[in-house]
């Protein structure tokens, strides 16, 4: 997608109304207004299908955290055991993939805790994009309505419609056109950031491993002192 789905609901929950307020005025604003609801269809898919990516995103992220806490528990154990039986280089190994497993899981818990919110996010899209719908349906129908009782203006969408098809597609393309600018004006786009210096990265990898090793030196001594 060109825009994000929160954008294009945005978009056509506020937008809509006044874009079909100036269709009106044009050549043919029954055209614009059916396109309008046709829009919304396509995104209520759209978002439908952002819903099914959420919800498989919160199943693996949670059968990862299962997954991490149970090897977390299982390691715990081994380190103890090798510490008891005098094996301090395979605790040494073992608080390593530990000290990996605490990293990872407060990702795994963001994570859940983010895809739980976005899915409550994306269920209000639907509604309101479903009741936008209905209230849009129910204006195309007001208007046939009256297209029907005015002879006149009837006569006039039946001509539009039938004999000038790039009018209409001219109207559509406008209708879209004044989205677009819509959504330009109610976002902004900040400057880029400055990059940060350079750093030497042979000797910042060097501080990391340097940094890492210590941290597994003094989670060792914590299990040697429960231990004790």
């Amino acid at each position: 997608m060109s825009e994000n789905i929160a954008s294009r609901v945005g978009r056509l929950i506020s937008g809509t109304a006044n874009m079909m307020v100036d269709a009106v005025e044009n050549s043919a604003p029954e055209v614009v207004m059916e396109e309008s609801i046709r829009e919304i269809d396509r995104v209520i898919d759209e978002v439908r299908v952002e819903f099914g990516n959420i919800i498989s995103t919160q199943h693996l992220a949670t059968r990862r955290l299962a997954d991490e806490n149970a090897k977390h528990n299982d390691l715990t154990e081994k380190i103890q055991l090798a510490l008891n039986e005098g094996r301090e280089d395979l605790a040494e190994a073992a608080v390593s993939q530990v000290l990996d497993i605490e990293a990872q899981i407060p990702i795994l818990e963001n994570t859940i805790g983010e895809t739980k919110d976005a899915e409550g996010q994306l269920e209000g899209y639907i509604t309101a994009l479903q009741g936008r719908k209905r209230e849009m349906k129910e204006e195309l129908s007001h208007f046939r309505a009256a297209q029907k009782s005015s002879p006149s203006s009837s006569g006039s969408s039946r001509s539009v419609g039938a004999g000038n098809a790039g009018a209409v597609e001219n109207t559509v393309r406008k209708a879209e056109e004044a989205f677009d600018r819509a959504l330009e004006g109610s976002s902004g786009v900040g400057g880029g950031a400055e990059l940060p210096g350079r750093v030497d990265s042979a000797k910042r990898a060097e501080l990391d491993e340097l940094s890492r090793q210590n941290r597994i030196k003094e989670r060792l001594a914590s299990f040697k002192s429960e231990g004790a």
